[in-house]
């Protein structure tokens, strides 16, 4: 199961705590507001009983009583409705049989024995208050209040509640939105700052007076900014100044092979031969010193212009003699592209030498699209890339390990590092896998070269 991201968590700790804590006074407000009512409704419920009872006991105490009549003379409103047990026998206002159930016998048997009692009940399956008011021996006297319009109250009043509630946490979780957004920009910060270094921006910074809670933070991670890219600079004029110092007597010894090319004809066999592979040798270096010159110049970002990409991968043919009928352009892919014309055109020549030397040859140059990122691939026809090899080939400085296993003898994996330098000084990445039939697929990527 994927986690979830700070933002997110932070943002659902707010909407959750914020809920708890609002659905806890709306619990506590609902529990008190409902105490409050119900207490009050009994209250006024036992003051209406008594005042009925005490009208209803002075219209029996009579020789001839008409109790309905007496009953009827109430002022009971809607909500009460008074019933008299007289003798053994029920009275009320209208022939209402469910009043009288209603009424349960334990409330009777505490009524009759002289004492005034007070119980909830439902009738008709509303809620209703009874309380029972005893009037003499044979005489208890009831009145029904309804409960209706109180429960009403305390829906209405949970509705509210709730809704209280759930913007509450609403807010909660805006609350945390907004907090984590001013809160986590200084971490964006050093993420945009990171990705600018990782594609070669090394004058990336942070800016210690944004906060002064963070200003060790900024100062650490400038300090660590600095030294690395005071080490990337050393090393690369380190292989620099070395690349350089190995021109001049490359130079000399290509020079010297140059003339023993030309006296080959005066030469015995064996002493040609060598002469060959001096001079194949001499030629190999020469590309290994450009290619070492070369990465190290590579870790600044790319200067990108409209480049005719087709073009350029046709001149790449040229240089190594291979046919341009070799170079396809996708359907629906524009041949400019918005790239460093030096670096591309040291991506293709590459990629074309890699596959030349180590894959038996070419068999395709396609450059195609993946959304907005232009994408270069090269298949060759060789023997393919393990698959433990394929990160190792594109590692600075690694020695043939990947060109043994292609069956190329020693080699060096410096020009598919340069590649891979390449790329990332355009935000992109290099990758190898199998190509359908034989042989090796390299795939190049380009972010944002394609508009």
């Amino acid at each position: 199961m994927r986690r979830l991201g700070l933002r997110t968590r932070v943002i659902a700790a707010f909407a959750v705590g914020a809920l708890l804590l609002a659905a806890s006074m709306a619990l506590v407000s609902y529990e008190l507001t409902r105490r409050s009512l119900i207490d009050e409704r009994e209250r006024t419920a036992l003051r209406a009983a008594y005042f009925d009872a005490t009208v209803v006991r002075a219209g029996i105490d009579t020789d001839t009583p008409d109790v309905v009549e007496v009953l009827r003379s109430l002022d009971t409103g809607g909500g009460r409705r008074p019933v008299l047990h007289l003798n053994g026998e029920w009275y009320g206002r209208n022939a209402d049989p469910g009043i009288t159930t209603a009424i349960p016998a334990d409330l009777r048997r505490v009524v009759a024995s002289g004492e005034p009692a007070v119980q909830r009940v439902l009738v008709d399956g509303q809620p209703a208050l009874v309380v029972g008011v005893p009037l003499s021996p044979t005489a208890t006297f009831f009145e029904v209040n309804s409960l209706r319009e109180l429960e009403q109250t305390f829906d209405v009043l949970a509705l509210a509640l709730t809704t209280v509630a759930v913007l509450v946490a609403g807010s909660g979780a805006a609350l945390g939105w907004y907090a984590t957004r001013h809160g986590l920009r200084p971490l964006t910060a050093v993420a945009d700052a990171a990705e600018k270094i990782a594609a070669g921006d090394f004058t990336a910074r942070l800016d210690p007076a944004t906060d002064p809670d963070l200003t060790r933070l900024s100062s650490s991670f400038n300090q660590m900014v600095d030294r690395l890219a005071h080490r990337i600079e050393r090393d690369r004029r380190f292989a620099a100044d070395v690349s350089h110092e190995l021109r001049s007597p490359l130079q000399t010894l290509a020079a010297a092979a140059s003339v023993l090319a030309r006296r080959r004809e005066h030469q015995d066999e064996r002493t040609a031969i060598a002469a060959g592979l001096v001079a194949d040798e001499i030629d190999r270096f020469q590309r290994l010193v450009n290619d070492l010159i070369d990465l190290a110049r590579s870790d600044q970002p790319a200067h990108r212009a409209p480049v005719d990409v087709v073009a350029l991968a046709r001149d790449a043919c040229h240089t190594l003699d291979l046919p341009a009928s070799l170079v396809r352009l996708a359907p629906d892919v524009p041949a400019t592209w918005q790239v460093e014309r030096r670096r591309v055109a040291q991506i293709l020549v590459n990629l074309l030498d890699n596959a030349v030397t180590y894959g038996g040859g070419p068999t395709t140059l396609l450059l195609s699209r993946d959304g907005g990122v232009g994408v270069i691939e090269v298949e060759d026809d060789g023997p393919g890339v393990p698959v433990e090899d394929r990160e190792v080939i594109f590692d600075r400085f690694v020695r043939g390990r990947a060109a043994h296993t292609r069956g190329a003898g020693d080699g060096t994996g410096l020009g598919l590092a340069l590649v891979a330098q390449h790329a990332a000084a355009h935000t992109g990445h290099v990758t190898v896998t199998d190509r359908p039939g034989g042989g090796a697929r390299f795939r190049v990527t380009l972010p944002e070269s394609l508009t």
